[in-house]
């Protein structure tokens, strides 16, 4: 009887699991497709939004993106003045002329335009921001006395105004987005590397701007910068900033906007069939037009890169420099504003040099 009981219950224990295996095998088999079918609407939802943003032809893409340049600058602005109680508004002149207005609307329009169609991405243009209107927020926070903290807001709204639109416009370069096979992405995604060529570039800028201080400024913003509060920091100066923590974080804000702009193209551009060509070009047997444009401009592909994107940070930060402190501060008379834009246009130019010459290591 006992015996019975027992294979009585080994067998609806049997019985059982054979029903569970069958019941999670059904499971399986149903919930494989399901899973499958959701993976598939998710990436088709995202190929299909993806898509939709591509079919915007690029003519009303960039409209778009100069329309959100505008919209979060003024937002951002009007933020700022709301929060700081209008600090900055102490110093800046009271109104500009349409002519004067114009001029800014076309700088900032064109600056856009050079971006998206010279093929920068949104880093690259956070970068040329930061570049630009660095220099001003460096001298309404040392020399007009506005809290670090305002001025860094306001270079905050011009760098995110600049990045957001181009990000979500545009997608980022194979270089800045460390795509597989881009050459040389080793170097672009090691920390240690990126780490040395910003401090490198900081480097650069600390040393222009503290010569600067020691020979230049100081007489310039006497003559040319009428109402200014002090220049005792100009005269001051420390070496590589020491002594102020504004000019230091600046110089290393400076310093990755640089690392970022020319050296990561730089050293992920391929070589090319002119760089081949170059390399083979016989000045005794080339004509003297060949000779000539070989000699002006017969560099390898990224030499080109390098000295291309170079001319453009000093061409943002001229003008940027320029239009923030002769339009928009009391005061700054238009040479004073070109020598203090001059010495930021040199530290650009060092410093494409340099890391032209740290990428050919």
């Amino acid at each position: 009887m006992a015996r019975a009981k027992e294979a009585a219950a080994d067998a609806r224990s049997r019985v059982a699991d054979e029903v569970a295996a069958a019941a999670a095998s059904a499971h399986t088999a149903l919930s494989g497709p399901a899973d499958k079918l959701a993976s598939l609407s998710s990436s088709t939802s995202s190929s299909v939004n993806a898509r939709a943003t591509a079919r915007l032809p690029g003519p009303v893409r960039f409209a778009l993106a100069v329309v959100l340049n505008f919209a979060l600058t003024a937002l951002g602005r009007s933020f700022v003045d709301h929060w700081s109680e209008n600090e900055v508004g102490a110093v800046m002149r009271e109104g500009n002329s349409r002519a004067e207005l114009a001029g800014l609307v076309t700088w900032r329009v064109f600056g856009l335009a050079l971006g998206w169609f010279g093929d920068y991405d949104g880093y690259d243009l956070a970068a040329l921001s930061l570049l630009s209107h660095g220099p001003a927020t460096l001298l309404l926070s040392v020399f007009y006395g506005v809290r670090a903290l305002t001025a860094g807001a306001y270079l905050a709204v011009d760098v995110v105004s600049a990045f957001l639109p181009f990000v979500l416009l545009r997608r980022l370069s194979g270089a800045h987005s460390a795509a597989p096979g881009i050459p040389n992405r080793e170097i672009v995604v090691d920390r240690g590397i990126q780490v040395l060529t910003s401090l490198h570039s900081a480097l650069v800028y600390s040393v222009v701007l503290f010569l600067a201080n020691r020979f230049l400024l100081p007489s310039t913003l006497v003559l040319y910068f009428e109402g200014i509060p002090t220049i005792k920091p100009a005269e001051d100066a420390g070496f590589l900033g020491f002594g102020s923590p504004t000019t230091q974080l600046l110089s290393l804000l400076f310093g990755q906007a640089a690392r970022t702009f020319i050296f990561t193209p730089l050293v992920t551009t391929p070589r090319t069939s002119e760089d081949q060509a170059n390399a083979e070009f016989d000045p005794v047997n080339a004509t003297l037009a060949q000779t000539v444009a070989w000699n002006l401009w017969g560099y390898t592909t990224r030499t080109k890169v390098s000295l291309t994107r170079t001319a453009v940070a000093m061409l943002f930060t001229a003008v940027g420099t320029y239009l923030d402190t002769a339009l928009a501060i009391k005061g700054v008379e238009p040479y004073g504003a070109a020598v203090y834009a001059s010495v930021w246009v040199i530290a650009a130019l060092v410093t494409g040099l340099s890391l032209r010459y740290v990428g050919s290591i």
